[in-house]
């Protein structure tokens, strides 16, 4: 039986130790990566991360984007640390960190009166649904096609769909039980009269719809304000509830989340990743009559529960990083670089004469290779071109630069992050496309385009 990590084995050697005992060797269905099923990493720091094999990259995935201030967060490390030197876990009762957690994500997000805690941004949007269906005793729920609301059933369903599979139910497990699909309505992405048509037809049994305000799981669909507006209308028309999954877009965009960027108020709001910094947690956070009906007030009906919801280590973790939001220019140094990558990525790709889009809101950015405008619904995502898209990410690597080669998959800026590294960034991307045009592009494009095409 191993006792431990060991300091001189190979990534190769470590990921097979991995794959005897763990299903596919890694522990989220993401990380298995094609042309990276060998990746060992062995540290972290700022803007990059080292492997097994003595390889050290600048990572411009940043973890699908928690760590906002970068890895290891100096002010973030100290403050968990400090909290897990005097506070255990208890599972019992409430700590002060979790109060002023709390009294500060009421300050600011701009729809939430009171506020739970999870440890996973999946379980927020579980509660907000479970949530929702309790409040108005209806069975219906709305998401958009291209949008990911975690691994739980009702919303695991038309995220990145073959072209053959979007206008239906196209799940991302086995397993789920066909009338929890049917409960859930597919619509399009920024298309108002489909929400309109929904309603209509639907409206009197919509629980709820629930939208990530920037669909940022098929890289960047920037909303018409029309489009959230429209949403806000119906569902207040309708007596549904509103849901804005701002896992992604809280924190990251704004202090305030796109609510306060759109000045669209949902009744519930879910959270996670940036707003510790990487740390395990999550947040549901609304009305106060809808949270009110979670259990935690005794009597309640809508059970709701976790033994690691609070933990001091965490809560510390994501009060150091609002603080450190709140007082330092961090969005401001995260909104320049990302600019500056956009604006220049979009250059070097009109002087290699390669039809491309950059596109992306503040720190995030993502380069589709295809013609025209920038990408406003699912269906125009269907037109990149995925042998470049994962082939020039692949040629990254040689160049020591990191962004994830899936399709579709968007890149972070963080606070950690410098101009050199933009620099660094823009020379290897020229090397790398143009490397990947001379190859023909990639061929393999197997398991490189995930969360989609499940049988049931």
């Amino acid at each position: 039986m191993s006792s431990g990590p060991v300091g001189n084995e190979s990534g190769a050697r470590l990921a097979e130790r991995a794959r005897q005992v763990v299903p596919g060797g890694v522990n989220s269905g993401q990380r298995s990566v094609p042309g990276l099923t060998d990746l060992v990493v062995t540290g972290t720091d700022g803007a990059r991360f080292r492997t097994a094999d003595g390889r050290e990259y600048t990572d411009f995935h940043s973890a699908f984007g928690p760590p906002l201030l970068g890895h290891n967060d100096p002010d973030v490390a100290r403050a968990t640390a400090e909290a897990g030197a005097t506070l255990g876990h208890m599972g019992v009762g409430v700590t002060e960190g979790e109060i002023v957690l709390a009294e500060q994500l009421a300050e600011l997000i701009p729809s939430i009166e009171k506020v739970l805690l999870t440890s996973t941004g999946s379980e927020a949007t579980f509660h907000a649904l479970r949530v929702s269906r309790a409040a108005t005793g209806r069975r219906l729920v709305v998401k958009f096609q291209g949008c990911y609301h975690g691994w739980h059933d009702a919303v695991s369903l038309n995220v990145i769909s073959a072209p053959e599979k979007v206008g239906g139910h196209d799940p991302i497990s086995t397993g789920i039980l066909p009338e929890v699909l049917e409960a859930t309505l597919v619509l399009p992405f920024n298309d108002s009269e489909a929400v309109r048509r929904a309603f209509a037809e639907h409206g009197s049994d919509i629980a709820a719809v629930i939208v990530e305000p920037v669909p940022h799981n098929v890289g960047a669909l920037l909303p018409y304000q029309e489009f959230l507006t429209t949403l806000r209308e119906e569902t207040t028309k309708a007596g549904s509830v509103l849901i804005f999954d701002e896992v992604i877009t809280g924190f990251r965009h704004d202090i305030g989340g796109w609510q306060k960027i759109s000045g669209v108020t949902p009744d519930l709001t879910t959270l996670g990743k940036a707003i510790a910094n990487g740390a395990p947690v999550g947040a549901i956070g609304g009305r106060a009559d809808l949270m009110d009906l979670f259990s935690t007030r005794p009597g309640a009906p809508a059970f709701f529960a976790g033994t690691y919801n609070g933990h001091p280590s965490v809560v510390a973790a994501a009060l150091a990083t609002l603080r450190k939001l709140r007082e330092e220019p961090v969005h401001e140094h995260v909104f320049r670089l990302g600019e500056r990558v956009r604006t220049e990525l979009t250059g070097l790709y009109e002087r290699l004469g390669v039809p491309a889009v950059v596109t992306g809101y503040g720190s995030v950015f993502v380069s589709y290779f295809m013609p025209g405008e920038a990408p406003r619904t699912y269906v125009d995502l269907l037109n990149n071109d995925a042998s470049l898209f994962v082939g020039y990410r692949r040629k990254l690597l040689d160049h020591g630069l990191f962004e994830l080669p899936l399709n579709l998959k968007r890149s972070h800026i963080s606070y950690a992050h410098t101009d050199a590294d933009v620099d660094r960034l823009v020379e290897g991307t020229e090397a790398a496309v143009k490397a990947v045009l001379a190859d023909g592009g990639a061929r393999d494009l197997e398991n490189t385009s995930t969360m989609g095409g499940a049988t049931r």
